[in-house]
């Protein structure tokens, strides 16, 4: 057995299970987190563009928004992918392409420290850049394994439900992500959200145990720069460049470390700002980038609280011109105070949006594009908005997406099974057929004739028994009036002639057969046919009036490599696929994985699903969906009772070519069984 195969064995069916599910949690969540607060990832893709000294892009706040939007999308949906088994091959090169950007980028990020935090959960979970960079490094990790054995994961959806809850869950997050983007973050994990007192957030223990910064300076000499610390630092013959602070060991942080407020001649307003009752503050960034699409109705909001006697100001980090500019074009008759852009970007995530302030606690936040309007029957200090913890919060989203999801997975599964069950019972025949191979003498193969006629009563599928050739006329007799036909296990490429020891088509109809076993893998293996002398065992086996069980099948080692698609069509092409559609329709597939044959191995009912419909759709592709629809195809491969009713229960197996369970009648009934 391969190496791979033994790792796999190592790993395990739960191993793999629980790599799948870290790695669609952690990008289900991400993507989740980012289009809670898109505006906040676009602001974090700026950052790091800076870092690489991409300005103009980082200033296309546009460019920056619609590279938020798409992200989020990409990782939302691959953690549903890999979490429902959905295109699990591209999932898995997805996946391993965005871990691995994620890892470079990560150790990029613990090496040269661009920014204070990653960004990859949004505001909801904050990583150091160490602890970042260990993620990358652990999610790179379960990518590659996942990567390795993608073709283990089975789906949880059948293939029908694949393109629309891939539809669904593009147009949820998207969606989602524009409203998120267009009003405010539904979940706020940022430290100004609804119900925080902004003075006691600053406030820092008496006992509190302080950071820990070691620093050092760059200076340059003769075109050199060295770095020293203070115990070294040289003499005035070196010039300084620049100094850096780098974290040692963190310290108690407050929740609120860097607001600020000050009038634009620099005196400090913050105690007067977080102690005013009633305060209405107009956030804005940046005046010069602020949506001014809603002057009026911010106008409005100012001469209702001018006339309740309530306090209005607006915050910004602009520059005295644009300040000036702003005053000039919307006739702003409030004051202007000035604070830094990361905070304001922080406080709200529109520019400009509007909170109020009641001494110091934030009571309510809006965006430009939802301003509460003054009504006389109203006070906007009443509008209270929803305190709820974001635990709560975030799972009220969660459901939004996973009930109808449900709903939708249910009804398709339900569609399609309807379906199955129609085209079951008005199309494909259904067929449970037993080889013997080389086993039984002739007594003991009429003894197990008879014992089948005894137990199989009106079968809910067709049953053929396949014996060998000294079998078949006494058989033939054993079986006649009952629910069975007869099959041969092969017949000779040759009509007739001088070919000592062969068995003609002609003969093995004359014996009372109706079916033939061609191709079988044990032929292949140990008898050298090749696709040519099948193709002729087929016209041959056709033009006497039998029905052909051609059979088709991988290797181990081809279904290592992924190579099982491109086997089992080379195969039917090479032999079969020459019919006319009148001869093609005598014809039942039986796909047997030649690593499954006699091994107690079996494919899962899913990956003999995958590739039953895969086989269906070559022959569509060859004769027509009517006739792909109407071909019988089996499952061969230590296929018994235990296993045939999840076998038999996929659209698209039809039956199953038995080996050894088809030598004791029980185990055989047993699977015919299956079919009720």
């Amino acid at each position: 057995m391969k190496k791979s195969s033994k790792d796999y064995q190592r790993l395990g069916k739960g191993g793999h299970w629980m790599i799948r599910l870290s790695l669609s949690v952690v990008f289900f969540l991400s993507g989740l987190f980012k289009a809670i607060d898109p505006k906040g990832t676009s602001y974090k893709i700026a950052e790091y563009l800076t870092s690489f000294h991409c300005y103009q892009l980082a200033d296309n706040e546009m460019l920056m928004l619609g590279t938020s939007l798409c992200l989020c999308l990409v990782e939302f949906v691959l953690g549903v992918y890999i979490l429902l088994g959905i295109r699990r091959r591209l999932a898995s090169w997805l996946c391993l392409i965005l871990s691995t950007g994620f890892a470079l980028l990560s150790l990029y990020v613990w090496i040269f420290n661009p920014v204070s935090d990653c960004g990859c959960f949004g505001d909801a979970v904050v990583l150091t850049n160490t602890q970042t960079f260990l993620k990358g490094v652990f999610l790179l990790t379960l990518a590659g394994m996942y990567f390795r054995y993608w073709n283990k994961t089975e789906s949880l959806l059948s293939d029908g439900s694949h393109w629309i809850v891939s539809l669904f869950s593009m147009c949820f997050i998207f969606l989602f992500g524009m409203l998120s983007a267009f009003y405010l973050p539904m979940v706020d994990f940022r430290p100004y959200k609804v119900g925080v007192n902004i003075l006691q957030a600053m406030e820092i223990p008496h006992d509190a145990e302080a950071p820990v910064y070691e620093s050092s300076f760059i200076l340059s000499k003769d075109g050199k720069e060295k770095r020293f610390s203070l115990e070294n630092y040289p003499d005035s013959t070196w010039t300084f460049v620049r100094a850096e602070n780098k974290l040692i060991k963190r310290g108690y942080e407050p929740l609120v470390k860097d607001f600020s407020v000050s009038d634009t001649l620099g005196n400090d307003l913050t105690d007067r700002i977080l102690t005013e009752k009633n305060l209405f503050l107009l956030v804005s960034s940046d005046f010069s980038h602020a949506d001014d699409a809603h002057i009026d109705e911010i106008n409005e909001i100012v001469d209702y609280c001018h006339s309740k006697g309530y306090e209005f100001a607006a915050l910004t980090a602009s520059s005295g011109e644009d300040i000036s500019k702003w005053q000039k074009y919307t006739g702003a008759n409030y004051p202007i105070y000035i604070s830094d852009e990361v905070v304001l970007k922080t406080m709200v995530r529109s520019n400009p949006g509007l909170m109020l302030l009641e001494k110091g606690t934030v009571m309510a936040k809006w965006s430009c594009n939802n301003l509460p309007m003054p009504e006389e029957d109203t006070d906007i200090l009443s509008l209270h908005q929803d305190t709820r913890t974001s635990f709560l919060q975030l799972l009220k989203i969660i459901l939004c997406y996973v009930i109808p999801l449900l709903f939708i997975i249910f009804v398709t599964n339900l569609q399609r099974t309807n379906k199955t069950n129609l085209n079951n019972s008005k199309m494909r025949k259904k067929i449970v057929a037993g080889n013997w191979k080389m086993n039984k003498n002739l007594q003991e193969g009429v003894a197990l004739a008879k014992e089948l006629t005894e137990v199989v009563k009106n079968p809910n599928c067709g049953v053929v028994i396949c014996t060998p050739f000294i079998h078949l006329a006494s058989v033939a007799e054993v079986i006649k009036g009952s629910a069975i036909e007869l099959g041969a296990e092969n017949c000779a490429d040759k009509a007739s002639g001088a070919y000592t020891g062969e068995v003609s088509a002609e003969m093995v109809k004359s014996t009372g057969a109706q079916y033939v076993i061609l191709g079988h893998s044990e032929r292949r293996q140990y008898y050298n046919e090749t696709p040519e002398i099948l193709k002729e065992k087929v016209q041959l086996a056709l033009a006497n009036g039998l029905k052909v069980i051609f059979c088709i099948g991988e290797t181990l080692e081809e279904r290592e490599a992924n190579k099982q698609n491109e086997v089992v069509k080379a195969e039917l092409a090479g032999s079969v696929y020459n019919l006319t559609a009148e001869e093609f329709k005598n014809i039942v597939i039986a796909y047997e994985p030649i690593w499954a044959i006699g091994t107690g191995k079996t494919a899962t009912a899913e990956q003999a699903e995958e590739i039953h419909a895969y086989i269906r759709s070559t022959i569509a592709e060859v004769y027509g969906q009517a006739v792909a629809d109407d071909t019988t195809i089996l499952y061969g491969g230590s296929c018994k009772a235990s296993n045939a009713p999840e076998l038999f229960a996929k659209p698209d197996i039809d039956g199953g070519l038995i080996g050894g369970a088809s030598l004791k009648a029980p185990d055989f009934k047993g699977i015919i069984d299956a079919w009720k």
